[in-house]
């Protein structure tokens, strides 16, 4: 009796332990299971926005659902944000992350949320570096130039952003901390302003990235200096990057890339991120990508996390020792 005892728990155990093994590939195999959803933490019309619908077709046909993109504005991304944190850990859900919410905000405002420990990576999708102007009739060609005018004259130049503690003021603050030089900043409510009083002469330079810099850099009207990107722009070929201008260092993308909840199942993650990075290995993505002044750039879920915990150190570092605060 007892053997028999023994030997029925023991096949009663087996089928369990067979049950759970069994039960990721059953959830990777029935993934997706209905509609699935980006959020964009920002207005229709952005960078975040343009990422996410140039994704969301092609995805949805290769998945089998339909892939809806939502704009939440807001709260410097958080709005967004906790869409995805607050929905089911499931996958379904997504947050087309940008890089100044998500690796800078949480040093310059306090978040209801941990962006490196609530959200995980799928993949990156676009990567659109910032990209330095003067006005033209400021008689400067290279940052070389810039350079030593600002030396020569510190305090003298002045830079628009689109406020305190943006993406553009940051990142004009790094090429401070690295070239030595000091330029007054104009915060604007906004690149549109900023690239108004540029026009003007009301400002001498800003850095922004290229698709609205694009039509006043073609009529002659600006003068790009420095790409603060790892490679040149294929719509600026003669603009140097950060590191060939002497400015090592002087990196600065707007990376926008896809999340999801910390606790979405591996296979879901993995499931999306291997049809992303087919989506974007075709040439007619990246040529869109181009046409905008952004690259399509493909990130994995592992490097994207590490590349993020590096971008939020980095930026730290240099918005702690520029002193920025935002608005």
């Amino acid at each position: 009796m007892p053997f028999q005892i023994n030997r029925r728990n023991l096949i009663a155990t087996s089928a369990a332990t067979a049950s759970l093994a069994a039960a990721p590939w059953v959830r990777a195999q029935s993934f997706p299971e209905r509609q699935l959803t980006i959020v964009v933490p920002a207005p229709p019309g952005g960078t975040a926005d343009i990422s996410s619908r140039a994704i969301s077709d092609p995805l949805g046909k290769a998945l089998g659902q339909t892939v809806a993109v939502d704009n939440k504005g807001g709260g410097n991304g958080a709005v967004g944000a906790q869409v995805v944190i607050n929905a089911r850990p499931d996958g379904h859900t997504m947050l087309m992350a940008y890089s100044g919410f998500h690796c800078m905000s949480p040093h310059l405002v306090k978040l209801p949320y941990d962006p490196l420990k609530d959200l995980q990576a799928i993949a990156n999708v676009y990567s659109a570096p910032q990209v330095m102007v003067v006005r033209s009739n400021l008689g400067i060609k290279t940052v070389q130039e810039l350079i030593a005018y600002a030396k020569k004259n510190p305090g003298k130049l002045n830079y628009g952003s689109s406020g305190n503690g943006s993406v553009q003021h940051i990142a004009t603050e790094l090429f401070k901390q690295i070239s030595g030089t000091f330029i007054t900043h104009i915060p604007y409510r906004g690149s549109g302003p900023t690239i108004t009083d540029l026009l003007a002469s009301q400002i001498d330079l800003t850095v922004t990235t290229a698709p609205s810099l694009m039509p006043h850099i073609q009529s002659g009207r600006f003068t790009p200096l420095v790409v603060a990107g790892p490679r040149r722009l294929a719509s600026l070929p003669n603009v140097p990057t950060g590191a060939e201008a002497g400015l090592k260092g002087y990196e600065v993308d707007a990376w926008f890339a896809l999340y999801t909840h910390a606790q979405a199942p591996k296979a879901a993650v993995d499931r999306i991120a291997s049809e992303v990075q087919k989506i974007m290995a075709v040439q007619a993505f990246k040529d869109r990508a181009t046409s905008l002044g952004a690259e399509a750039n493909f990130i994995g879920p592992r490097e994207m996390m590490a590349y993020a915990q590096a971008e939020y150190d980095k930026w730290g570092k240099v918005i702690k020792s520029a002193k920025i605060t935002a608005d």
